[in-house]
Formats: structure tokens, sequence, C-alpha cells
């Protein structure tokens, strides 16, 4: 299922830099044959493997709430997963990441139509909030807001301006806080 489509894109062109072109660029659902696009995704975007690693364990796992990505020309060129984080262990909500775009790619409002999208399903499916740990400079364009505002701390050492929630529904919201804890993936895998 397509969730969003849009055709205004800067597309690399090999020897001319970025073009701004009409393109299709699709957010939709993650599907089996993305697989190894995503892990090369991730390998390119990070430098590394860890954060493919987690998501290959979330995935195998089945500790995925939402894995959107983001094609080009049928392409996949960025992608998000939302997994179950759990609060004091009363209340599970939604943790953003890893999100990855390829590097030719980036700077070009792809990251930002996934994460529109991602946290748009899950405010539709009656999630409360989004929890994330990130660029400080970044997911506050978004909506996020330092969690220790809302009482809400993180398990990791983290200073307080990466970690951040969205409220979805303030209603959900009331009386919520404690530890967020992530799920093993994010601690075990290397």
């Amino acid at each position: 299922m397509i969730l969003l489509s849009w055709s205004h894109a800067r597309v690399p062109v090999y020897g001319l830099g970025c073009l701004e072109v009409h393109v299709p660029i699709e957010i939709r659902e993650e599907r089996p044959d993305d697989v190894a696009a995503v892990r090369d995704l991730n390998r390119r975007a990070f430098g590394q493997d860890q954060e493919g690693n987690i998501v290959d364990a979330l995935r195998a796992n089945g500790a995925v709430l939402l894995f959107l990505v983001a094609t080009l020309n049928d392409r996949v060129v960025g992608h998000i997963v939302y997994s179950p984080l759990s609060i004091s262990r009363n209340i599970t909500v939604a943790a953003l990441g890893p999100m990855a775009v390829l590097p030719e790619c980036q700077r070009q409002g792809i990251g930002g139509k996934l994460i529109e999208a991602g946290n748009q399903k899950l405010k539709d499916a009656g999630c409360p909030f989004i929890i994330v740990v990130g660029h400080a400079d970044y997911y506050p364009r978004f909506g996020f807001k330092p969690a220790s505002g809302h009482g809400i701390k993180c398990e990791w050492d983290v200073p307080d301006d990466v970690f951040m929630l969205l409220v979805l529904d303030r209603a959900k919201m009331k009386a919520v806080s404690g530890l967020a804890r992530y799920r093993h993936e994010f601690s075990s895998v290397s």
C-alpha cells in the first residue's frame, strides 16, 4: 500500500551534481524483497553494520510496529522503523528508529516525509506518543520535545536534548512517566 507519493526531488545525476526534477517518490510499507536493499542502505548511511543488525533483529523477532520505505524509480532510498518501547512496564508506545536515507539522497526531504507518514499512521492507530533518540536540531521540526519535560527518562545515559517524544494523544499521555526501556535488540547487537 502506498502511503504517500510526491513528485519533486533533487536527484543526483552523475557528472552534473543534483538536478531538480519531477520524479515519483513513494512511501510504502516494507516488502520482503526490500530486505537486502534496506540492509545496504543502512550500511551506506551509517558507515557500519550496527543499525542494519538492529533492523534485522527487530524484523526477525517480530518486533516491528511499522516499517516504511521510500522508493525512487522502484529503488529503496530511505526507510524508517518503529518498534515497541515500554514505559515503567505499564504502557507500550512506539520508538522511532533506526531511520536512514541514502547519502546521495539526503537533504531532499525524504527523511522528513518518512517521519510524517509514519507518525500519522501511528496516530491513526491510537498510539499515545513516539519516542526517539536523535539529533536535537532535526526532530523538533516534527514536534518532538525533550521527554524529560513529561517525566520520562531513557534507560541509557543520553543527554536530555536528544531523548525526545512526540505527543499524539494528550489524554492518553496524562499520568505517564517513568523509565523508557527499548527492546533488547537495541543493546544486544553490534
